[in-house]
């Protein structure tokens, strides 16, 4: 058994996405050799993210500067009339990276593991809802990950939100199934929102 300190950070490090208990010792093996200089520096990185980081009160964006709302949302040239709901933060990166979409974002909060009423409370349906009042929004596109997950997500959104009076469409394929927006390449995504129906 390793010791208290040791074994805390590996239990901190084991809640990370994707991290498990194998990867979580190498992080902590890894900073123990590393200097006090780097050790102060990594600290005071994560202090600032708490610190200097907020979430858009529209799309839910971090961003840091002065404001509510991100550089997204305050961007005039940006096309009002179009909503792209994304799973996750890193979803909204890979698509503004195609260079092909040029309208607003609503992030969802997600991705949920399974359709089950306590996941749904995660993610942010009440404020989505909330959202989709603004009358410039004509179109709703649903761009959930290509995932078991996300198909489930994609379906209850399009139930939930049919009777919105807002044209509702989803990207296009050409993304693998089961795939995630984040790692997929700037053509197959920028294709797969010119095939949204």
């Amino acid at each position: 058994m390793y010791p208290k300190t040791i074994q805390k950070l590996i239990e901190i490090f084991s809640k990370f996405p994707t991290v498990g208990q194998r990867t979580a010792t190498r992080f902590v093996f890894y900073l123990i050799k590393r200097d006090r200089k780097e050790i102060e520096e990594l600290s005071k990185a994560i202090l600032d993210l708490k610190e200097k980081i907020k979430f858009c009160k529209n799309c839910f964006k971090p961003f840091e500067g002065e404001g509510e709302i991100c550089e997204i949302c305050r961007d005039k040239t940006r096309d009002k009339s179009l909503l792209c709901i994304v799973e996750k933060e890193t979803d909204l990166e890979a698509i503004e990276k195609t260079k092909k979409y040029k309208g607003i974002y609503f992030i969802l909060g997600g991705p949920v593991s399974a359709i089950k009423k306590e996941e749904l409370k995660k993610l942010r349906i009440k404020e989505l809802e909330e959202r989709l009042k603004d009358r410039e929004v004509k179109e709703i596109i649903i761009a959930t990950n290509p995932t078991t997950e996300g198909e489930a997500i994609a379906l209850y959104l399009e139930r939930k939100l049919k009777n919105s009076g807002k044209k509702i469409t989803r990207l296009g394929r050409g993304l693998p199934t089961g795939g995630e927006l984040e790692y997929a390449d700037e053509e197959t995504l920028g294709a797969a929102f010119e095939s949204r129906k």
